[in-house]
This record gives C-alpha cells, sequence and structure tokens, in this order.
C-alpha cells in the first residue's frame, strides 16, 4: 500500500487501485483527528463513547482528504454478518443505517464508507462494470462469507465477472498478534476444511493458536473467482501508534475509516 500524508492525517492506498483515476479511496490511520485520549485522535466510530462534535468533525476531515462530502456518505450498521446492501441512488441517509456488512454501487460520486480497528476491511473494484464495493470482515464476518457474499451480489446486481475484479484487504490484525480460542479454530477448519495456512500454533507454551484473516479473506475471495487480491500486511495490534486496535488496546479505542467512490468523471 502506498502511505499518503494529507495536512496532519495519514491514509493508505493499495498500488493494484493506482492505474484507474475514477476510483477513490482510502483507508485512514488514526492520526490527524479530533478526538482526545482513548480515542486519539481521527476515530469515526459515534458507538465507542466519543463525543459526537468530534466524530463528526473527524468525518468531514475524512471525507475532505479524498474530495466529498460526508453528508454524501453511505453506510451500515456493522453487525458482523454477510449481508450485502446495493447502493442504486444518491440521497439522505436513514439514521440507523440498514444492518449489514458490505455495501455496493455503481452510482457515481457515491462515497461508501466503514469503521475499524482489528477488523479486515475489504474494497473491491470492478474496472469493467464500474462498480465499487467495501466489506467488513472480522472472523465472524469472514467465516459468515462476507467477502464472496459482496463478489456474488456485485455479480447479481451489476454483471461483474469475478475475474475482473481487484480486491485490496486491508490494515487490520495480523497473524502475528491474533490469537483466537478452540472454538473459533473449529469454525475456520469445518469452514475451510482444514487449518493449513490459516492457524498457527506458537511454539511458546501457554499461547492460543494464531488465526491469519488475511489469509482466509484472501482464500474465500480466491475461490469465487476474484483474480487480483493485494494483501497490505499492516497489522493494527502491532501498529497502535498508526491504527486503533481493540485487542490491543482491550476495547478503549476509536474506530478508523475506509472509504472509496467512483468519480463523476475519469480524471
Amino acid at each position: 500500500m502506498h502511505r499518503i500524508q494529507h495536512e496532519q492525517m495519514v491514509y493508505y492506498q493499495f498500488e493494484q487501485f493506482a492505474p484507474f483515476g475514477e476510483l477513490v479511496h482510502g483507508v485512514f490511520t488514526r492520526l490527524g483527528g479530533l478526538s482526545a485520549e482513548p480515542f486519539q485522535s481521527l476515530n469515526v466510530g459515534l458507538t465507542v463513547g466519543d463525543s459526537v462534535e468530534h466524530v463528526q468533525g473527524n468525518r468531514q476531515r475524512v471525507a475532505s482528504a479524498l474530495g466529498f462530502s460526508d453528508d454524501d456518505a453511505c453506510t451500515t450498521w456493522q453487525v458482523h454478518g454477510s449481508d450485502v446492501i446495493v447502493q442504486r441512488k444518491r440521497g439522505p441517509q436513514s439514521w440507523p443505517p440498514p444492518r449489514a456488512d458490505a455495501i455496493i454501487t455503481a452510482e457515481r460520486d457515491l462515497p461508501l464508507t466503514m469503521r475499524f480497528a482489528d477488523c479486515v476491511p475489504i474494497v473491491l473494484f470492478d474496472p469493467v462494470k464500474q462498480v465499487v464495493g467495501i466489506a467488513h470482515a472480522g472472523w465472524r464476518g469472514m467465516l459468515a462469507g462476507v467477502g464472496p457474499a459482496t463478489v456474488r451480489t456485485m455479480s447479481a446486481a451489476f454483471g461483474s465477472q469475478p475475474g475482473d475484479l481487484i480486491a485490496g484487504i486491508g490494515p487490520s490484525i495480523g497473524p502475528c498478534c491474533y490469537e483466537v480460542g478452540p472454538e473459533v479454530v473449529e469454525q475456520v477448519e469445518a469452514v475451510f476444511g482444514g487449518l493449513d495456512g490459516l492457524v498457527t500454533r506458537p511454539s511458546t507454551n501457554g499461547h492460543n493458536p494464531h488465526l491469519d484473516l488475511w489469509a482466509a479473506n484472501a482464500r474465500l475471495l480466491a475461490e469465487v473467482g476474484v483474480g487480483h487480491i493485494e494483501v497490505s500486511g499492516l497489522c493494527t495490534a502491532s501498529m497502535t501508534h498508526e491504527f486503533f486496535s481493540h485487542r490491543a488496546e482491550k476495547g478503549q479505542t476509536g474506530r478508523f475509516a475506509a472509504a472509496v467512490m467512483l468519480r463523476g468523471k475519469a480524471a
């Protein structure tokens, strides 16, 4: 990923998306916002205990950095599932937003945003049919198949061919830090038919197995035909100087933003 500084903010962009001038996207860090500890400083999560004023101001900063208005942004109420919203038109969004963990659109100048703090951001782009999507894929959403569900919905709603899609798997808790219990390991094995390349057991006694959410999400996307997948390799739990991490900060933290949009006219 490319690391970009905009005023006091820092965000990342996937290298595979760079050739496409019509695509606007960014996975933001925690830097350059208004919020005080423990949400310092670019927290965009309204449900973590931060002030509404700070969150709204932070969301406006994110939108401004990417060249859109936060008033136009569409999002979901993330519930760790696999439901996908198809956003076909612009307009005022209801509150609370619909419960889902992915949102897609072919509408121009319609930003899609989500919030993260260890779960995996997945950004999808179809350069042929001109469709974008964003998904929230922690371990529950991953096992529920939110990535493949998003791909299938892009195909059903807009005619996207999975082989044309470009996927970016963004910063999230990495296999270096993501300890899980036996109940999660059992579910991973049931979904994938094995654990190779997905779960490792550290040699140090007393440590739980580690789950590789990057590899798991990438494998599921590849299984439904996505041909181009970029993995950021940035671990939020080991980079709390840049990212919020629910695990590393014991739940007392904010949420960083990820956003994607099709420009009204290609740059």
